[in-house]
C-alpha cells in the first residue's frame, strides 16, 4: 500500500502543486485547507506523514503541530513556509516538527525529505513491533545512536533480498537479535527461524545437529533424526559462532550452501532445502582464513552482506534507554518496586567500558534489582567494577574509599540475599557480630 500523506495549506494552488508532485512519486494524498480540517483528517485518514504550512488563518502551523502531538506523538510532520528562517526552523523543531522545508520548494528536495522521514518512521515502527513480538528482547539492540540506526537500516534492506548475511562484532552485542529481525522483515517471516550454536557442541554432535542422521548411523542413533537445516526448510538458519566450526564441517556446510542439498549422517539420499543463511561470529574470520583455520571459499560464500555491530562502549548514548528498559523488565519479573535510576548511578553506567556489552549491562541491572530495593536504583546497587569507574576530576583518595565501600556493600548485600534477609544468619556468614552488621547497614545505607 502506498504511504498516505496529508498536505495542509490554505492556498489551493499550493495544495494542487504538492498533490501533483507527491502523486507522481506514488504516494496517496489527503488535503486540508486549515488547521481544523487537518486535525479532523488525521483522525479519519491516519496519514503516514503530514506536510504542514506555517502561515494559515485561524490556527497557524505551530498551533496545529501542538494539537497533533496530543493525538499522535510519533506522526512525522514536515513544516512548510515561504518565510524560511533559522528562527522559524528552531521554533518548529522545538514544537515537535521532524523536518522543515521552504517554498517555493525544489521537487527533488521535497521528494528526499518525504522519503527520509517516512523511512525513519517505518524503522521506528518496526523496532517497536519486534520489541513487542520478541517479548521486548528486540529492544536489546535498538537505540537512537547513529551507529545503531545505520545498522538497522542496512539490516532492513538486507532482509528484502535473498543474500547471505554475516554479522560481526563482540560477544554480547545482540547479533542473534539482529538475525531474528532480518528474518521477521523478510518474505520468510512465516517460516521457521532455526538458530545453531557452532561452538556449543562437539564436532560429531554438531554434525548430527546440522544435517541430521539416519537410524543406526552411529552408536546410540536408535531412530532417524532430522537436522536443523532440514527443519528450517523455506525459512532462515542462523549459524552462530561460525568461526568455531571445525574444518571438516566447514567443507560439508559449504557444499550444502552451494548445492542447496546435503545427506544426513549415515545416509546417501540427497535432501534439498531452500534456506536463508545468516551467520555470526566474534572472531576475525579474515585472519582465520589467512592462518588456515577457516575456508576461504566458505568465508566468501557467507560474506555477501556484512554488518558489524558496534560495542556498547562506542554507543554510550544508548545506555540510558537500555538500562531503563532492563530496569522495567526485571522489576516486573521480580515484582520489585524499582521505577528509576538515579543520575549518579546512570553516570557510573555510562562511564563504565562494558567489556561484556549489552549482555553485561542486562546482568548488572538484573543483579541490582534482585538484591536491592526500590524505588530508585542507586550506585549502592551497582557492582564494584562499575562503581569503581572514576573520572579524572575525582581524587585518588575518594576513588579508593568509594571502591572499598562499594565492595563492602556488595558482599553484605550478597550475604543478606543468601540468608533470605535474615540479618543474624548473614552476620554469622560474614564473621561479624550482629550489632556490627547493623551499624554497617546504616553507614552504607543498605535498606
Amino acid at each position: 500500500m502506498p504511504s498516505k500523506i496529508l498536505i495542509v495549506d490554505d492556498e489551493p494552488f499550493n495544495l494542487d502543486l504538492l498533490e501533483q508532485e507527491l502523486t507522481d512519486l506514488g504516494y496517496a494524498i489527503a488535503r486540508a485547507n486549515d488547521g481544523a480540517q487537518a486535525l479532523a483528517a488525521i483522525e479519519k485518514v491516519t496519514p503516514d506523514l503530514v506536510l504542514l504550512d506555517y502561515l494559515m488563518p485561524g490556527m497557524n502551523g505551530i498551533q496545529v503541530l501542538h494539537a497533533v502531538r496530543k493525538i499522535d506523538k510519533d506522526l512525522p510532520i514536515v513544516m512548510i513556509t515561504a518565510h524560511g528562517s533559522i528562527e522559524l526552523a528552531v521554533e518548529a523543531v522545538k514544537a515537535g516538527a521532524d523536518d522543515f522545508i521552504t517554498k517555493p520548494f525544489d521537487p527533488e528536495h521535497l521528494a528526499l525529505v518525504v522519503k527520509k522521514n517516512l523511512e525513519r518512521a517505518n524503522l521506528k515502527s518496526d523496532v517497536e513491533f519486534f520489541a513487542r513480538e520478541l517479548g521486548g528482547r528486540h529492544r536489546l539492540i535498538a537505540g537512537d545512536s547513529e551507529a545503531m540506526r545505520q545498522i538497522m537500516t542496512e539490516a532492513r534492506k538486507a532482509a528484502a533480498s535473498k543474500a547471505t548475511v554475516l554479522l560481526l562484532g563482540e560477544s554480547g552485542t545482540g547479533k542473534e537479535l539482529v538475525a531474528r529481525s532480518i528474518h521477521k522483515w523478510s518474505e520468510r517471516r512465516l517460516k521457521p527461524f532455526v538458530a545453531i550454536n557452532c561452538a556449543g557442541l562437539a564436532k560429531e554432535l554438531l554434525e548430527s545437529e546440522l544435517f541430521g542422521h539416519e537410524k543406526g548411523a552411529f552408536t546410540g542413533a536408535h531412530q532417524l533424526k532430522k537436522g536443523k537445516l532440514e527443519l528450517a526448510h523455506d525459512g532462515t538458519v542462523f549459524l552462530d559462532e561460525i568461526g568455531d566450526l571445525a574444518l571438516e564441517l566447514q567443507t560439508k556446510l559449504l557444499r550444502a550452501l552451494q548445492e542447496r542439498e546435503f545427506e544426513r549422517v549415515g545416509g546417501t539420499a540427497p535432501i534439498a532445502v531452500d534456506l536463508r543463511i545468516i551467520a555470526a561470529t566474534n572472531r576475525d574470520l579474515e585472519g582465520a582464513v589467512k592462518n588456515g583455520a577457516f575456508r576461504e571459499d566458505l568465508y566468501h560464500r557467507l560474506n555477501v552482506i556484512a554488518l558489524t555491530l558496534p560495542p556498547l562502549r562506542d554507543r554510550k548514548e544508548d545506555i540510558p534507554a537500555l538500562a531503563s528498559y532492563f530496569l522495567e523488565r526485571f522489576a516486573a519479573e521480580t515484582k520489585k518496586g524499582f521505577s528509576a535510576i538515579t543520575e549518579e548511578a546512570l553516570d557510573k553506567l555510562i562511564a563504565y567500558h562494558w567489556p561484556g556489552n549489552i549482555r553485561e549491562l542486562a546482568n548488572v541491572i538484573e543483579r541490582a534489582v534482585v538484591l536491592g530495593d526500590g524505588p530508585d536504583l542507586t550506585v549502592h546497587h551497582l557492582p564494584t567494577r562499575v562503581v569503581g569507574t572514576r573520572t579524572a576530576a575525582v581524587s585518588n583518595e575518594a576513588s579508593y574509599h568509594d571502591a572499598i565501600n562499594s565492595y563492602r556493600r556488595e558482599i553484605i548485600v550478597r550475604a543478606l540475599a543468601d540468608a533470605q534477609g535474615n540479618r543474624a544468619a548473614a552476620a554469622k556468614t560474614l564473621g561479624l557480630h550482629r550489632t556490627h552488621l547493623m551499624k554497617l547497614l546504616k553507614a552504607l545505607r543498605i535498606s
